[in-house]
């Protein structure tokens, strides 16, 4: 089982990103997925969650009106697009696999499998 985050980077508030997540070795369309974050000094967090079938999504408060998780299961991959940056969206982002196909938990310890994280990080 393995998940690839990457598109992270380097961009001014305001800014755009899209993250990827690319997974392997299951099958993908039977799992939800979250993208968590971690900044330095905080607890991570779910961010933006999709279900298997994309029928549902779950966003946090931070992320609502700016930040938009799909999917392609034919493509093994999850995206995050993330639109009007803010220096506090700073963070490792990664993404993980959920215990099943319905969307039913966004706490950390439910997701059994996450990709190595990708950097953001949005100057002022």
């Amino acid at each position: 089982v393995q998940l690839q985050a990457s598109g992270g980077g380097l961009v001014q508030a305001g800014g755009s990103l899209r993250l990827s997540c690319v997974a392997s070795g299951f099958t993908f369309g039977s799992y939800a997925v979250c993208w968590f974050r971690q900044s330095p000094g905080k607890e991570t967090e779910a961010s933006s969650c999709i279900s298997s079938n994309s029928d549902n999504a779950y966003y946090a408060d931070s992320a609502k009106g700016r930040f938009t998780i799909s999917r392609d299961n034919g493509q093994n991959t999850v995206y995050l697009q993330m639109n009007m940056l803010k220096p506090e969206d700073t963070a490792v982002y990664y993404c993980a696999r959920g215990p099943g196909g319905p969307l039913v938990t966004t706490r950390p310890s439910d997701f059994d499998a996450w990709g190595q994280g990708t950097q953001v990080t949005v100057s002022s």
